[in-house]
């Protein structure tokens, strides 16, 4: 009897856990950013978006230390079940291409090696398009003249370089960005991506990679040079999505499809600047634009 009560206890405990397992994997589609202003607001936006218009609850994973080259591999193994990612860095990051075809070449190709390879969907591309490019100190630009990459490789020896890991393992990243301008920096550093402006504001480094819709561009003592040989790819963001939670989270496609075309690069650009510089909450950012376009009851 007592073998027969203790199965009994066992199998409802057991049935119990895969309940909860199961209701917790479906209430709850697992979101995560790269350490990074931008993506913190666009991951509320998505939050919000999907919470807005479908039963299900967000969580969201903000900042995962090395962006890509983590949340890639946590994806591959189901520990996410989305995140905003850039073009750029899926082709030549992920997909380790080295050619640039044209942009809708590119984005179809792109999008079918991420089924084939990955099982992946880009879902709902959000409208702006970023790009890298190169930040040097104000009082190094004004001293040395610098105005274009061209102008910073002879005087690259004298200088620090500061980037996110990311960067120096991209195809377009540090060296071949180095190889095309005759850089030769006197050394380089790792920084998180959010750290890069505070490093180059206290002097720590004198040249470091940025996003063209950062918003600190705006208050940092910086001087963006051109790109006067068009070395970097444009880049735009959308939403990598596991095809299995797609399938798992009926509507959650359609929601995610709300975020296509939906931002701008000034918008964004601002939204950025409102939590970088005037120091907001990234939700409260999100939830303004939403209801700024109407789609929040």
């Amino acid at each position: 009897m007592k073998k027969k009560i203790a199965f009994v206890l066992a199998a409802v405990m057991l049935l119990s856990v895969s309940l909860f397992e199961g209701c917790a994997k479906k209430d709850s589609i697992q979101l995560a950013t790269k350490p990074m202003t931008e993506q913190f607001i666009i991951s509320e936006i998505i939050k919000l978006l999907v919470e807005e218009n479908t039963d299900y609850t967000v969580e969201i994973t903000k900042g995962i230390g090395g962006g890509t080259g983590n949340i890639q591999p946590a994806m591959e193994k189901g520990d996410f079940d989305m995140y905003p990612e850039y073009t750029s860095t899926a082709w030549q990051y992920v997909l380790k291409h080295d050619d640039i075809p044209d942009e809708d070449t590119l984005f179809a190709q792109l999008t079918q090696e991420y089924k084939d390879d990955y099982n992946f969907e880009w879902v709902g591309m959000y409208g702006f398009g970023d790009q890298f490019g190169l930040a040097v100190r104000k009082g190094i630009a004004d001293e040395r003249g610098l105005q274009t990459y061209s102008d910073l490789g002879p005087v690259s020896d004298d200088l620090v370089f500061g980037a996110e890991p990311d960067f120096y393992e991209r195809e377009d990243g540090y060296d071949n960005l180095i190889a095309t301008y005759g850089m030769n920096f006197q050394s380089t550093v790792d920084l998180d991506i959010g750290l890069k402006y505070q490093a180059i504001n206290a002097g720590e480094v004198d040249v470091i990679d940025v996003f063209t819709t950062d918003g600190q561009l705006a208050a940092a003592d910086v001087v963006v040079l051109e790109d006067d040989q068009k070395y970097f790819l444009s880049a735009y963001c959308g939403t990598v999505v596991r095809a299995e939670a797609l399938e798992e989270y009926p509507g959650l496609q359609d929601a995610l499809m709300l975020m296509e075309g939906l931002i701008n690069e000034q918008e964004m650009t601002q939204m950025n600047y409102e939590v970088d510089i005037n120091g907001r909450n990234e939700l409260d950012v999100a939830t303004e634009f939403l209801q700024g376009k109407g789609m929040l009851k």
